[in-house]
């Protein structure tokens, strides 16, 4: 039995219709290291290669990233930086959200920005 992260890799990226050396010649890697995170026999990558894998094989970064349990650097920067991002995540991980909860999470912080009013400076 394979991992969640390698059997779904390999899933989109023959949905994709591309050989595992496409892949690695489009993502910049080795077709063997593609093999290999399929195979189980590598941990999933970084996150900044997860996303160039999902973008080659034009799937929901998102969806990967989730799957191979990685945040972007990007956004660990920002939750590391920010006290109340750190509470907001701990309360929605001791709460245990299912999917559609987080959905509505996202809707309602979409909102919060629509509610904004428009003009001056944004923070």
């Amino acid at each position: 039995m394979g991992s969640a992260f390698g059997q779904r890799l390999r899933e989109l990226r023959r949905q994709a219709g591309l050989s595992q050396r496409r892949l690695a010649k489009e993502v910049g890697v080795d077709f063997s290291y593609v093999s290999k995170l399929e195979n189980d026999r590598l941990p999933a990558p970084s996150a900044e290669t997860v996303i160039r894998l999902a973008e080659a094989i034009g799937a929901s970064t998102e969806e990967l990233l989730a799957v191979a349990k990685k945040i972007p650097g990007a956004v660990g920067d920002e939750v590391v930086g920010e006290p109340a991002a750190q509470r907001f995540l701990r309360m929605a991980s001791t709460m245990k959200l299912s999917g559609p909860e987080w959905e509505a999470m996202v809707g309602k912080l979409e909102s919060l920005r629509e509610k904004e009013p428009s003009g001056g400076d944004e923070p």
